[in-house]
């Protein structure tokens, strides 16, 4: 809540010391449960459209799918939004990208499954407003438990052993 604190601090030009403490995001939390999938470039984007217009949020998932960033998508508040950003980023993604969906990460009734974007639909009673749902990118893999984003060392040191 730092970014609505110092705005409205900023906007009523208040002289306040306010100490902003970092936390672990849920995509970060969501990314250590399913292994490695944000060890490169990623894009976090709300799909709460109590703040945001839909139209716009779908415009912000469908440019950082073009270029081919890993998403991590939370506050799926509106479900019909949320078919509708999957169909978006499926236009950019082959139907067998990774998908991890993570409720609850490291809390009580942590749930998590790795899935496709072909078949993610499967699971979408699963998901409320603790969710955290993340779509790899063109080299994102999945090797059992894990969701993987290689970051390059293969290219550049020839490490690529598969």
């Amino acid at each position: 809540m730092a970014g609505l604190v110092l705005d409205l601090i900023a906007r009523r030009g208040l002289e306040l010391d306010v100490e902003v403490v970092p936390g672990v995001t849920a995509a970060l939390a969501a990314a250590a449960r399913l292994g490695s999938p944000l060890s490169l470039d990623f894009a976090v984007i709300s799909l709460s459209d109590r703040l945001i217009p839909a139209g716009e949020i779908l415009h912000r998932v469908a440019r950082a799918a073009e270029a081919d960033f890993v998403l991590a998508l939370y506050n799926p508040i509106n479900r019909d939004l949320l078919v509708e950003a999957m169909g978006v980023i499926s236009r950019y993604r082959r139907g067998d990208t990774p998908v991890g969906i993570v409720r609850n990460a490291y809390r009580d009734g942590e749930w998590v499954v790795i899935t496709t974007l072909s078949s993610w639909g499967e699971y979408v009673d699963e998901v409320d407003m603790s969710t955290t749902i993340i779509v790899g990118n063109s080299s994102t893999y999945r090797y059992g438990k894990y969701m993987i984003t290689p970051r390059g060392y293969e290219r550049k040191y020839g490490l690529w052993l598969r």
